[in-house]
C-alpha cells in the first residue's frame, strides 16, 4: 500500500504542480479585479461617510463640552476696523485726487501762460527780422537805381 501510495503521488505531482501555477493565476486576477475595488470603496468612505461621521463627533463633543462658549465680538470689531480704514483711506484718496486736480489745472494755466509768452516773444523776433530785412530790401532797391 505504501509503494502505491507513492506511485499516485509520483505522477499526481505534475498534476499539483499545475494546480498550484492555476490557482497562483487565480489569485492574481482576483487581486487585480479587487484592488481598485477597494480603493473606489476607501475614497468613497472618504468622501461621503468619514465626513459625516466626523461632524456628527464634533456636534457631540460642542454638546457635551463643559466649557463655555468663546466669544464671537473678536470678528466683528475686525469687521468694524476694516471698513472704518477703508473709508478713512477713500477720504483720503479723495482728497488727494482734488489736490491734484488743482495742481494740474495750475500747471496747465501755467504752461498756457508759457507759451503764450514765448509765442509772443518769437512773434516779436520774428517781427523785428522781418523789418530789417525789409529795410535792407528798400536800402538795395535806393541804391540800384
Amino acid at each position: 500500500m505504501k509503494t502505491q501510495a507513492v506511485k499516485t503521488g509520483h505522477r499526481m505531482q505534475p498534476v499539483a504542480g499545475q494546480a498550484k501555477v492555476a490557482a497562483a493565476h487565480r489569485i492574481e486576477d482576483a487581486r487585480y479585479w479587487a484592488a481598485p475595488r477597494l480603493e473606489s470603496a476607501a475614497h468613497g468612505f472618504e468622501d461621503q461617510i468619514a465626513p459625516r461621521v466626523s461632524s456628527m463627533l464634533t456636534a457631540a463633543a460642542r454638546r457635551i463640552d463643559p466649557r463655555p462658549a468663546r466669544s464671537r465680538r473678536w470678528p466683528m470689531f475686525v469687521l468694524l476696523t476694516g471698513a472704518a480704514v477703508g473709508a478713512i483711506g477713500y477720504m483720503f484718496y479723495r482728497r488727494n485726487a482734488e489736490q491734484w486736480t488743482e495742481h494740474m489745472k495750475e500747471s496747465a494755466s501755467d504752461a498756457s501762460r508759457w507759451v503764450d509768452e514765448k509765442a509772443d516773444r518769437t512773434s516779436g523776433s520774428t517781427n523785428r527780422m522781418a523789418s530789417k530785412v525789409s529795410d535792407k530790401a528798400d536800402e538795395a532797391s535806393r541804391k540800384r537805381s
